[in-house]
């Protein structure tokens, strides 16, 4: 046993009553019952209890009890001196009480105090403690020695043995605890994933719709500069107004993502692509259902990449391959490059930074650059 368990006390669950069963707290009251039984009993029957003695022993040992009941709420506090001032006065209660001719109630005070202190105190204390009352037990015992040494062992067993069902107690309402704890911080920490999440769809949603809207609008705001005709910048603000459109629709799509109904990823880049000329999409591999987190990964790339070749290369034509593989799906986007158009300085320029940060959330990288022929983009995702 090492230095620091002879001067630790039993932890406050182990002294404590959550956690224990209710049979043994039936128990628990049946042997404090009985222990006031026999006090009571033995504190009347003797013949030389009448008159005044019968209120003098009766007093007392409703000290005692009081006594006791203290002892436990100090020893629950973990207060020494208090708790070893309580013992002491129910060894004096239970010396006076023998030399009183009290002899029946003396032993089991002396009893209850070696149990207790085993069970209670740090053993530095308490073996001593238990000593002393066990050994003053054995004193005025008139039993047989052997049979009286029986009943020190057994006794300073069964306290040591309460001590250790009461620290197995005690550890596991520790570990209860800890498990609650743990559960409630895993619940606390979905909880802020799925609220990122959330935020990172509809950042992305209205990232991509807004910056769509702002490519048409831009270029009607030039076409108005340089006094183009009616027709060009109508077609340029009803284009506007359908990326409006489109953006209400990515939004349901995005509600609908995050309850758990996504369309078919392949559905999705064939629609994506038949809104931009000259694109063309690509699939191979095994086609299988991916991670939410993963699916809309990609439908955010394709979107971004698929809006910065109309802002920044009008006309080329687009190649868009989505690859599975077993521990992986690449979507790449190429074009062919183009002249640049009027709109290569609007935005902020942040879309595919977002992305990037979306891609190594999910441990998969996004690389994107000039190639040879005009501006590429690939996106990998481990599933």
């Amino acid at each position: 046993m090492t230095r620091h368990a002879w001067t630790r006390w039993p932890s406050r669950e182990a002294l404590g009553r959550e956690g224990v069963s209710q049979p043994r707290r039936l128990l628990a009251w049946v042997v404090r019952l009985l222990v006031l039984g026999m006090l009571l009993w033995g504190a009347f029957s003797g013949s030389h209890v009448h008159g005044w003695k019968r209120g003098a022993a009766a007093g007392v040992v409703l000290l005692a009890a009081v006594l006791a009941w203290a002892f436990f709420r100090f020893t629950l506090q973990h207060r020494l001196w208090p708790s070893l001032g309580t013992l002491a006065l129910l060894q004096g209660i239970a010396i006076l009480a023998q030399a009183s001719e009290f002899r029946v109630p003396a032993l089991v005070m002396w009893c209850g105090c070696g149990v207790a202190s085993l069970e209670r105190l740090p053993f530095a204390v308490g073996v001593p403690v238990a000593g002393m009352a066990l050994g003053l037990y054995g004193a005025f015992n008139n039993d047989n020695p052997l049979t009286t040494a029986v009943t020190v062992i057994g006794l300073a067993l069964a306290g040591y043995t309460l001590r250790l069902d009461a620290e197995a107690r005690g550890n596991a309402q520790r570990l209860l605890a800890h498990e609650r704890a743990a559960r409630a911080a895993e619940a606390e920490s979905a909880a802020l994933g799925e609220r990122a999440r959330i935020a990172r769809e509809i950042h992305d949603v209205l990232a991509h719709s807004l910056s769509a809207q702002l490519v048409h609008l831009e270029a009607a705001r030039l076409l108005i500069e340089r006094g183009a005709d009616r027709e060009q910048i109508l077609e340029r603000v009803v284009a506007a107004r359908g990326m409006a459109r489109d953006g209400l629709d990515e939004t349901r799509q995005a509600l609908s993502a995050l309850r758990g109904e996504l369309t078919p990823l392949e559905d999705f880049l064939s629609q994506l692509v038949g809104t931009t000329a000259g694109a063309e999409v690509t699939i191979t591999g095994e086609r299988r259902r991916l991670p939410a987190e993963a699916s809309q990964a990609v439908r955010r790339v394709a979107q971004e990449a698929l809006t910065n070749v109309r802002k920044h290369a009008p006309g080329a034509k687009v190649r868009v391959r989505l690859d599975y593989s077993d521990q992986q799906v690449t979507l790449d986007v190429r074009d062919s490059g183009g002249s640049p158009g009027e709109l290569t300085g609007a935005g902020a320029g942040y879309g595919l930074l977002g992305m990037r940060e979306r891609a190594e959330l999910l441990g998969g990288s996004l690389e994107a650059g000039p190639d040879e022929e005009g501006f590429m983009v690939t996106l990998k995702v481990p599933v």
